[in-house]
């Protein structure tokens, strides 16, 4: 017998003061190369706890077979995720219902005119069928407020990168 998925509780939402970031989860995914040696071609992105393992794969619009997800898959589907949650937390405090709300997230990988590298673009589509639209675009800006992916890519994020040898 499995048990009964819940919605998080929207304590979450309460407001946080304390001197520095507070750890509420933390997770670690491991990429390695796979046959071609390279994690975006072939690799295998595994979790920590063992319940992510998937495959990543080139798409074929970059020569590759597809056959498998890629990061700018994995980045639309967590932000996704992450607003569509934000989004039902802020409706339930409020006594809102959004039964067939839906986010969709077009994530593209690109050229940068700054450096000539690469860049992302995210794009998210909030569809609250039968909401009155005043209401629903309060609704969706508030989620830009508290949803952590939406703040990522509007403000970046803390972050190192280290080397081990």
């Amino acid at each position: 017998m499995s048990k009964k998925l819940s919605r998080p509780p929207v304590s979450l939402l309460d407001k946080y003061d304390g001197p520095g970031f507070q750890t509420l989860y933390a997770t670690k995914v491991t990429v390695s190369g796979g046959e071609a040696q390279h994690g975006r071609a072939s690799g295998t992105a595994r979790s920590d706890d063992g319940e992510l393992e998937l495959q990543l794969r080139l798409p074929p619009v970059f020569g590759g077979p597809g056959g498998g997800t890629n990061p700018e898959q994995l980045f639309a589907a967590s932000f996704g995720a992450c607003f569509h949650g934000a989004l039902n937390l802020l409706a339930e405090k409020h006594g809102v219902e959004v039964p067939d709300a839906s986010v969709e997230v077009e994530v593209a990988f690109g050229r940068d005119p700054v450096d000539g590298q690469h860049a992302l673009t995210a794009h998210v589509t909030v569809r609250l069928p039968g909401m009155n639209r005043k209401l629903a675009e309060e609704l969706v800006r508030a989620t830009e407020r508290i949803c952590p992916y939406a703040k990522l890519v509007r403000q970046g994020i803390e972050s190192s990168v280290r080397v081990v040898t």
